[in-house]
């Protein structure tokens, strides 16, 4: 039986606790129903953190979502997506909607019709150097925090209700202020979250990276929850399975089917800490099918079962892949 080390590497240690972000407020929206808007797709990971009222967020190959006052979203890709104060209302992209109403100097956007009032602060962040840009691969597409949850309230309410003021104020330089603010609530979540990667090892520094296998090593991260054989990975990176797996563990330090186990542990460890989904939930998610196949492998792993894990950190809720839940098997296994 294999039993992670509970004694992380310092350098991995001190690369999470000085984990920064850095944020662009791109608006303080004031939306009353109805409203909807559409941000295009870009790569730089985007949030939208609900001071106010309530409205639904819609992303391609995902469920729609409902977020409420005291939410946090971080869409990791930078994806294309819509939000608006109900599925189904008309929507407008937003650089038309800003051009059309241009932006007070504290990037205050009033938009929408006469009904229910929605408060919005929206940006866009990168991690500072020195953090490696493959931290942001290691996140789900949409992570949805909560601040009334436990643990998380903690140090994620009190920022909220700073932000709060702020926007009740419209004091000179707001702007400013909620970029500072951001990074802080940020940088915690994504330090939050990532915690999980720590413990399976998966942040532990690694040879140089290998161009041939990135399509591979891409595929992993972002979808780990399919049923990877090695022929497909190998496939992935146009070599034969005996090079691949050999070039694989060469370069990474195990085998490809073990990498993947890692990402999932580390994905499921980081949903029980940051999330409310029930285990059973997370095992679908990440590739695991069970409860039980998931808890075997995770006591194996950290030595301790996933509902253990989870008293000793709380949790809050993810949007769930359409379908997926429905769709996705067993690991596979193997080192």
């Amino acid at each position: 039986m294999q039993r992670l080390n509970t004694a992380p590497d310092d350098a991995v240690t001190e690369l999470l606790a000085t984990l920064r972000v850095r944020s662009t407020v791109y608006c303080l929206s004031e939306l009353r129903e109805p409203w909807g808007f559409e941000v295009d797709g870009a790569n730089v990971a985007k949030f939208h953190l609900v001071l106010a009222g309530s409205c639904w967020l819609n992303l391609a190959g995902h469920d729609p979502v409902h977020l409420q006052a005291g939410d946090l979203v971080i869409l990791s890709r930078g994806e294309r997506h819509v939000m608006n104060d109900r599925p189904g209302s008309p929507v407008t992209n937003l650089d038309l909607i800003v051009a059309d109403h241009p932006l007070d100097p504290n990037a205050r956007l009033t938009y929408g019709g006469t009904g229910a009032l929605t408060r919005l602060l929206c940006g866009g962040f990168i991690l500072d150097d020195p953090a490696p840009a493959a931290l942001i691969g290691m996140l789900p597409p949409v992570l949805q925090m909560n601040s009334r949850s436990a643990d998380i309230t903690t140090w994620l309410e009190p920022v909220f209700a700073l932000i709060r003021q702020e926007a009740d104020s419209n004091a000179p330089g707001a702007q400013a202020i909620f970029a500072k603010l951001a990074d802080v609530f940020l940088s915690q979540a994504l330090r939050t979250y990532l915690a999980g990667a720590e413990q399976t090892g998966l942040l532990t520094p690694r040879q140089a990276a290998d161009s041939q296998l990135g399509p591979a090593l891409a595929a992993l991260r972002e979808r780990p929850a399919v049923n990877w054989t090695l022929a497909e990975l190998a496939g992935l990176s146009g070599m034969s399975r005996t090079s691949f797996a050999a070039r694989f563990r060469a370069t990474v330090g195990e085998s490809p089917m073990r990498h993947l186990a890692k990402i999932r542990l580390g994905q499921a460890a980081g949903y029980l800490t940051t999330t409310g989904l029930s285990v059973e939930a997370i095992a679908r998610r990440t590739g695991y099918g069970t409860n039980a196949s998931l808890s075997k492998a995770f006591k194996r792993e950290f030595g301790t079962s996933p509902g253990q894990y989870r008293e000793t950190k709380g949790g809050v809720a993810v949007l769930p892949v359409r379908g997926a839940e429905a769709e996705l098997g067993a690991p596979n296994s193997g080192n």
